[in-house]
């Protein structure tokens, strides 16, 4: 029996979170981010003055991704690292002033980002997709 991608989930879920990346992405790249950096400045804008290590536990990424995350956005001007005042071993990540003023123009990006790719949806059928995919991650934490 030949797979038909067009009715597997996991080939499905990979594509539209391809399309959603590619939509940001082109939203993004004028205002000097990428979506990779999008969740990083997202816990941050919640709670500036974050531990690797805690943002670690809240993205749940790997360790390489979120060390070569910060490293472009600290080349980029977005954070600054700064050692913990009690562990030293650890170093405290901040926004830059750059950083706090993207908040507002990148949620906006996002927010354009998803109006392009919901297009066509009626606001329930919108609002049960981004229920069902909570439901699918919740599930997939549970592996």
């Amino acid at each position: 029996m030949a797979f038909d991608r067009s009715h597997s989930a996991t080939y499905l879920a990979g594509q539209v979170a391809k399309s959603f990346a590619r939509s940001l992405q082109k939203r993004s790249a004028l205002l000097g981010f990428s979506p990779g950096q999008f969740p990083v400045l997202l816990e941050l804008w919640q709670q500036d003055g974050l531990t690797q290590k805690q943002l670690l536990d809240k993205l749940e990424v790997e360790q390489a991704t979120l060390a070569n995350t910060l490293a472009r956005m600290e080349r980029d001007g977005q954070i600054q690292r700064q050692p913990h005042p009690t562990d030293k071993r650890a170093q405290v990540i901040t926004l830059t002033e750059l950083g706090r003023d993207l908040e507002r123009q990148a949620i906006e990006a996002a927010a354009d980002a998803d109006a392009a790719l919901f297009s066509g949806f009626r606001r329930f059928e919108r609002e049960l997709m981004i229920e069902y995919m909570r439901m699918v991650i919740e599930n997939s934490r549970k592996l």
